[in-house]
């Protein structure tokens, strides 16, 4: 399976200053002598020294992302709860694997890619125990048996304002019109990696209902993207993404959202047109077998808190699961959020199932069409 992309920042590893042994079972509480008292689950709580005593390693991207997972929850669980909390990564599925395979797991709490995760539920991923974990707040749909969203982003839509201010593009069948906007549009293009977007987009351009998307129809979907080839720039990393629309290299692009809103910050003349925007999230989720599964899901439910996600908003710029989260940000920032007002109604319904049961196939069909 793929790696996870970078987005915000480039992820090569984990900052230095993040990155810390990882070997912490041992001297661990353990699970029977934790208590987390008694009552409903509330997110963004934890009683006050429940886990003294316990060592746990949180695993993500590193980067800007884990930072800021660090300082708006992981650090603040820390002081209250008394855990001892180690960071790792970036998150490696081989290593998931041989951890769970070799029963000797050390990573507590991982922050993987979404679709990943929901094929690896009940193999690699243990279920959740929501009788700790409070996921009312967290918008129907995208919890799962064994995972809850890290945070939300989108794959959106942008254009130059300055070029199509007067008649912009309004959604994928736009993008694909070439005729009546000219111009390169920029396009993830990662051999190796296939995810909701390229594929999406072609169909819903080649007048695919929204609502019939599925099973994806793969061949006629690279024929449309054929079509347009000679106006396609390929990146790789959001990182590239970004690049192209502050260089003024590409008029349009489907890119993540949080990229966008880098470029624009940036001085970028792009906007977003939000309809057919696709959503996209990490997930948060425990390893089969994992040490000290309670203390695993007390972080959990503490990250999902909305004073939590509204400054993980804030450092980061990715959207909020939690739908009482308000985040502080500027006008540029607020109008980048998925979760604004009007915003989630619009987007494509992906089906995170079906391409978690066919992400492989669909890794050699779009790196096969890239190489043609």
């Amino acid at each position: 399976m793929p790696k996870h992309p970078a987005r915000l920042a480039a992820t090569a590893g984990v900052a230095a200053s993040l990155l810390l042994a990882t070997a912490c079972g041992a001297g661990s509480a353990t699970p029977a002598s934790i208590d987390l008292g008694s009552g409903p689950a509330k997110s963004g709580t934890i009683k006050k020294d429940a886990l003294s005593g316990v060592n746990m390693t949180f695993v993500s991207y590193g980067g800007v992302y884990q930072e800021g997972q660090q300082k708006a929850a992981v650090d603040p669980f820390a002081q209250e709860s008394g855990a001892k909390i180690l960071q790792d990564g970036p998150t490696d599925y081989a290593k998931i694997k041989a951890q769970v395979d070799s029963s000797n797991v050390t990573w507590d709490v991982i922050d993987s890619d979404s679709i990943w995760a929901e094929a690896q539920c009940g193999k690699l991923l243990q279920p959740l125990d929501y009788s700790i974990i409070d996921k009312s707040k967290v918008p129907e749909g995208l919890s799962g048996q064994c995972t809850v969203p890290a945070m939300q982003y989108g794959m959106v839509l942008v254009y130059n304002k300055d070029k199509f201010g007067a008649n912009p593009p309004k959604g994928w069948k736009d993008f694909f019109d070439t005729t009546k906007f000219p111009g390169k549009r920029a396009i993830s293009g990662n051999p190796g990696d296939s995810a909701p977007g390229p594929f999406e987009g072609a169909l819903i351009a080649d007048g695919v209902a929204p609502d019939q998307l599925y099973p994806l129809d793969v061949d006629r979907a690279t024929k449309k993207l054929q079509s347009v080839r000679s106006n396609l720039v390929f990146w790789k990393t959001g990182a590239e993404a970004q690049q192209l629309l502050e260089s003024g290299e590409v008029d349009m692009g489907m890119v993540w959202s949080g990229r966008a809103y880098a470029a624009v910050k940036n001085g970028a003349p792009f906007q977003v047109a939000w309809d057919q925007w696709m959503p996209i999230m990490d997930s948060l989720a425990v390893p089969k077998n994992a040490k000290n599964p309670k203390a695993s899901m007390a972080l959990i439910n503490y990250y999902l808190g909305a004073q939590q996600q509204a400054k993980l908003t804030e450092l980061t710029s990715y959207s909020p699961i939690n739908t009482d989260a308000k985040p502080s940000l500027d006008q540029t920032g607020q109008a980048f959020l998925t979760t604004a007002p009007g915003v989630p109604e619009k987007a494509l319904k992906i089906d995170s199932k079906w391409w978690a049961e066919h992400q492989p196939e669909m890794i050699e069909k779009w790196s096969a069409w890239l190489g043609g």
